[in-house]
């Protein structure tokens, strides 16, 4: 691979970081008995809610499969209700869910945070995220080439 360009350096760089941090959140999550995939679904639930299980889906990155199995586990557990709205079943979070996630929110915030505040200064902070906040704008708009 001694063709890199800058751009795919980047890509994979990028690709490395977040597998990395996500298996740190995995193991920082743990003692909530939550994976970081589930606390992103009870996030997206918690600022959309009542949403749909599309709509949930549209905005993680898990397939519809997963997604479905990772619901049933989180209704088990009580952290969610589903409720059919004529023809629609839309997902709301319980009371407890809610309480754990007033725990837990700041923490992992503070664990992810410190990825960023303990090697970059504000101004370096400022900069990458308005760079990834232009990157993530473009790809958004980018098409697709034909199958």
């Amino acid at each position: 691979m001694r063709e890199n360009t800058l751009g795919s350096l980047i890509w994979l760089r990028l690709m490395r970081f977040t597998n990395q941090s996500n298996q740190m959140s995995n193991v920082f999550l743990k003692r909530f008995d939550l994976t970081t995939a589930q606390f992103d679904v009870l996030m997206q639930i918690r600022i959309y809610q009542p949403l749909t299980q599309m709509e949930l889906a549209e905005k993680v990155t898990i397939t519809q499969g997963g997604i479905s199995r990772m619901l049933a586990r989180l209704e088990k557990e009580g952290y969610i209700t589903r409720k059919l709205d004529w023809k629609t079943k839309t997902i709301s979070l319980t009371n407890k869910a809610e309480k754990m996630l007033e725990k837990v929110t700041p923490e992992q915030v503070a664990f992810q945070s410190s990825f960023f505040h303990d090697v970059l200064t504000e101004e370096e902070q400022q900069t990458l995220y308005k760079l990834m906040t232009k990157v993530h704008k473009h790809s958004q708009k980018k098409e697709l080439p034909p199958v």
